[in-house]
């Protein structure tokens, strides 16, 4: 079995035999235990589980959202994404009283599609993730006139950008970050982010790992055989065609896990995020890393996790970028030989 499906697999086992069950917040109750680590080596190809069918486009428009700065759901309703379906309605019915009459959840969802006015407002889910990884709202210059206080050269941080730009010029920082945790408007939030940061990490790449990126790109396979991998000249960037100087590796933290049905979106997004960031930056992908708070089955899920649990995945898939504009929030994709098992469907507690 392949490394990611493997450890995924583990985590389910552990959280069945050792987790303690736990009250929450959608009533629903959990098993629980209390931080994990998950890395994957990207060289072994792209971590998308193969013990069960995932919803790839519906994991690649969510992150395109959260690129985009979009908080609000019509773009994700729009391409036929619901993940945030049932937080937004929630919202709505929470919002009582309001002007429009409590409706069900797929006639909800059907104003936010045709009713331009109604999706403005009740689609909007307040500053969530793309709200804070492109415009995190950084107060300006408070004055007092007379009585009355006065704020001048409000702006905003756009922390992707300011990623990228610091990648090119000082690669080996350690300040690599993106926030999505600004406490100051977690309030305004339909929910607070679960994943709540990502920092990344640069290395140079050894001779040999340019030569091996160099022979994979350039030449037929099998060219290799004509080289001494012991006795390798110095790469030279004069007379090859350009390579990668530098590998880099992505390590976001999360404190809550939906083990079953949001952990396998977020390892896949975050190496999405990773190889996209990998190919702004002209680098190669190194290690994806995963540190989990309360990670967590839900009750109504632990049938299904113990099936998955007795399946064997598949060799991982691979994926292939054909445009990139990371800041626009776009990308195109190619998923390669990417076998899997029957879905395994679990409800989605809000």
């Amino acid at each position: 079995m392949n490394s990611i499906d493997k450890q995924y697999n583990e985590l389910l086992s552990t959280i069945l035999e050792h987790g303690v069950d736990k009250s929450d917040r959608t009533g629903t109750g959990t098993k629980s235990i209390f931080g994990y680590t998950i890395r994957h080596n990207m060289k072994e190809g792209f971590p998308l589980l193969t013990t069960k069918k995932m919803a790839v486009k519906t994991m690649m428009t969510e992150l395109k959202w959260f690129l985009k700065g979009d908080t609000n759901i019509k773009y994700l309703v729009d391409n036929n994404c619901h993940i945030w379906n049932g937080d937004a309605y929630k919202k709505y019915c929470d919002d009582s009283p309001h002007p429009y009459p409590v409706i069900t959840q797929p006639e909800f969802i059907n104003k936010i599609k045709t009713d331009e006015d109604f999706a403005k407002t009740w689609g909007e889910l307040g500053p969530v993730y793309g709200a804070q990884w492109r415009g995190w709202f950084q107060e300006g210059e408070q004055v007092f006139e007379g009585d009355t206080l006065q704020v001048y050269n409000e702006k905003s941080v756009d922390q992707i950008k300011n990623l990228l730009e610091q990648l090119k010029r000082n690669p080996d920082s350690r300040r690599l970050m993106v926030s999505a945790w600004n406490v100051g408007e977690l309030d305004l939030m339909t929910l607070p982010p679960c994943h709540y940061g990502f920092q990344v990490y640069t290395r140079l790449l050894t001779n040999k790992e340019r030569y091996d990126y160099w022979f994979k790109h350039n030449y037929e396979t099998g060219m290799e055989r004509y080289f001494d991998p012991k006795n390798l000249p110095d790469f030279d960037d004069t007379r090859h065609e350009p390579t990668p100087k530098r590998a880099i590796s992505l390590m976001w933290n999360q404190r809550s896990v939906d083990t079953f049905l949001g952990l396998p979106f977020n390892i896949s997004s975050y190496a999405t995020l990773l190889m996209l960031i990998a190919k702004e930056v002209h680098m190669i992908p190194d290690q994806l890393i995963g540190n989990l708070g309360d990670v967590h089955l839900y009750q109504n899920h632990l049938n299904q996790a113990k099936e998955q649990i007795k399946r064997e995945g598949y060799d991982l898939p691979h994926i292939n970028f054909k445009s990139v504009n990371l800041l626009g929030g776009e990308f195109n994709y190619e998923l390669i030989n990417y076998n899997y098992k029957p879905t395994i469907k679990a409800p989605l507690s809000n």
